[in-house]
């Protein structure tokens, strides 16, 4: 067989992810959406059409230059008038169709789906059901197929180029074309039944808001609190007997508070004292792991969530080693998190600056939700 041709389905609008453009022009990690497709299929296909609509044209046009193998061709209203349209383009004997919206497709994918149709005729992206699957029928259940026999079918998809063309043509003369929603079933429908290869659980579709924000998000926080008079320390909700207590407003839980910051960091929010100013007597002298449980909270309202934080202590007294144990526990509990998701560190500043010297403590954290 000789050539790979490569079709980027890029003619939507994308209205659902609520941009004021096409989706797939929108930058994602610094980044087109578009060129992550585009990047990868270049590398494998002797040509790359991407599929676009007549506004978006000049704009992927410009994008493509630097993709010598890359070009445009006009789409339609649906999806199948885009394919058809982008398989008049093609010269290879081998398509490969895929989904702009799918950025995170690898080279193994691509090179996995163009051995299936060298060996089969057709290669359809899929990944086996994990949950139950169920046929409803006016809000009810009607039938439960069996999850083994139940895929999940992404793209990229690959077929013969003269076996898919022929399967539009017969679903177009037929006037059926609107009952398929991908290549797979238009192929099954008038050629034959197409076969399966193992996709990738990170090649999803990127289809809402929520799609496009980063899968993680870290934030840092810092606090320093000096010593004052006092006969214990609060560090992670947990009372350590020391000569000194922690200047503070609240219980001077220094630790807690670097913490809270790196939370509120990472969810694009304040700073703890625009949400706890000491200059509220509501706090004076307050829990600070409640805080940080109302912190958890302003997190959750973004709809964020810990996976997990990082904590190192800088003190050069009180010796902290055998509080680091019920400190991680603590902080686990107040974050719903496990314990293994929670690290804890302390050092000494070897006798240097205003720690060295036992003038006061000063905590960094790191927090990174999902």
């Amino acid at each position: 067989m000789s050539g790979i041709s490569a079709v980027i389905c890029a003619a939507g609008t994308g209205a659902r992810a609520g941009f004021s453009e096409n989706k797939i022009l929108h930058a994602w990690r610094g980044m087109p959406v578009l060129l992550y497709s585009v990047s990868a299929f270049s590398a494998l296909a002797d040509e790359v059409i991407v599929a676009c609509r007549e506004e978006d044209r000049a704009r992927i046009d410009a994008l493509l230059s630097p993709y010598p193998n890359a070009r445009t061709a006009l789409g339609g209203v649906t999806r199948a008038e885009s394919v058809y349209a982008a398989l008049g383009a093609c010269s290879g004997e081998i398509v490969l169709v895929h989904d702009a919206a799918r950025p995170f497709v690898t080279q193994k994918v691509i090179a996995d789906c163009i051995e299936s149709v060298q060996r089969f005729g057709s290669g359809v992206c899929a990944l086996p059901a994990t949950d139950t699957t169920v046929l409803a029928e006016d809000g009810c259940i009607r039938s439960v197929p069996a999850r083994q026999a139940v895929y999940t079918v992404q793209t990229p998809q690959g077929f013969l180029r003269c076996d898919l063309l022929r399967a539009y043509d017969e679903a177009f003369r037929r006037g059926r074309i609107t009952e398929f929603t991908d290549e797979s079933g238009v192929y099954a429908a008038f050629v034959a039944p197409p076969h399966l290869f193992l996709g990738d659980r990170a090649n999803k579709k990127l289809t809402y808001p929520e799609d496009f924000l980063p899968a993680e998000r870290t934030g840092i926080g810092i606090d320093t609190h000096a010593f004052g008079t006092g006969d214990h320390i609060v560090l992670g909700g947990v009372n350590i007997p020391h000569t000194r207590g922690l200047i503070a407003h609240s219980d001077g839980d220094v630790l807690a508070h670097a913490l809270m910051d790196a939370l509120l960091s990472a969810a694009g929010l304040r700073d703890i004292g625009y949400y706890f100013p000491d200059s509220d007597d509501r706090y004076a002298g307050a829990d600070s792991m409640q805080l940080l449980k109302e912190t958890l909270r302003l997190v959750n309202a973004q709809g964020l969530a810990p996976r997990n934080v990082s904590v190192t202590v800088l003190a050069q007294a009180p010796r902290l080693s055998t509080y680091i144990g019920e400190i991680c526990n603590n902080l686990a509990r107040a974050l719903s998190l496990p314990a293994a998701r929670v690290a804890v560190a302390a050092g000494t500043n070897e006798g240097l600056g205003y720690v060295g010297e036992e003038k006061g403590i000063t905590v960094l954290a790191l927090a990174m939700l999902g």
